[in-house]
């Protein structure tokens, strides 16, 4: 069985099928989902997924690109949503100087601030960083989100970025991107991060694997990734799933 990590099942994508795309998830033996918010409405609607699906789970928290039009009316919301039963993590949250939607001093104040709000409620953090390995590191550690633990998702970086990473206690995720022509060290990231720090996701409906390229990316393409990891890492895809489900069930509390 497999765990999607990370997928955004609210968006406008999946409106004239989202029913049949977890009907496709359950028939490709995913065991769970996690939904992902990125802003104040998207949190919610994660949060009524995962209401409305047994196996579905939400984390709830304002992507480093919305945080310039969140109040603070929006954090005592996502403080509240973070108290559902079914909400297991807070984010996604970061910083992200790829883009640079948001200037440097806010997406730092918003991603303090949510850290500040995970220990508050002891939920671990999803954590996006782009282009900005060093302080996101820096302030996981400043602010310890280490006492609560995460993931950084769609990981990126050089070899020597996740070796720090490995020092601490989070995980790091893999997308799709492993499986493309052109990895961009994805598959050298992957084929160095050992599988019990590993989980796998989708991004749906980003970043789409091989052989599915062009077309949007859903949770039950997760395999695509999963079989990539495993032919990089010469082992055992069912192993690989087995050890990933268990880390993803251990970092969320998820009582599958």
């Amino acid at each position: 069985m497999y765990i999607d990590t990370h997928a955004h099942l609210d968006f406008e994508s999946f409106d004239e099928d989202r029913d049949a795309v977890i009907q496709r998830a359950i028939e490709n033996k995913l065991s769970a989902i996690i939904t992902i918010g990125t802003s104040l409405e998207t949190s919610r609607k994660a949060v009524e997924l995962a209401e409305n699906y047994a196996f579905i789970f939400a984390a709830v928290g304002i992507h480093p690109s919305d945080c310039a039009e969140a109040g603070d009316e929006d954090y005592a919301e996502i403080e509240k949503l973070a108290d559902h039963e079914k909400v297991v993590a807070i984010g996604e949250i970061g910083l992200d100087y790829y883009k640079m939607y948001t200037e440097k001093a806010v997406q730092m104040a918003a991603f303090v601030r949510q850290i500040e709000l995970a220990r508050r409620v002891n939920l671990p953090v999803i954590v996006h960083n782009r282009e900005a390995h060093a302080d996101v590191l820096k302030t996981l550690l400043q602010e310890k989100a280490t006492d609560v633990g995460g993931v950084l998702h769609s990981f990126s970086g050089e070899p020597a970025f996740l070796d720090e990473v490995l020092k601490t206690n989070f995980f790091v995720s893999y997308t799709g991107g492993v499986t493309f022509k052109d990895p961009r060290g994805q598959d050298e990231l992957a084929r160095l991060t050992p599988v019990d720090r590993m989980l796998l996701e989708t991004d749906s409906p980003f970043i789409t694997p091989a052989p599915h390229r062009g077309k949007r990316n859903e949770p039950s393409f997760v395999i695509h990734t999963a079989k990539k990891i495993a032919e990089l890492k010469e082992m055992d895809v069912k192993e690989l799933a087995e050890m990933t489900t268990a880390n993803a069930k251990h970092l969320f509390t998820l009582n599958i």
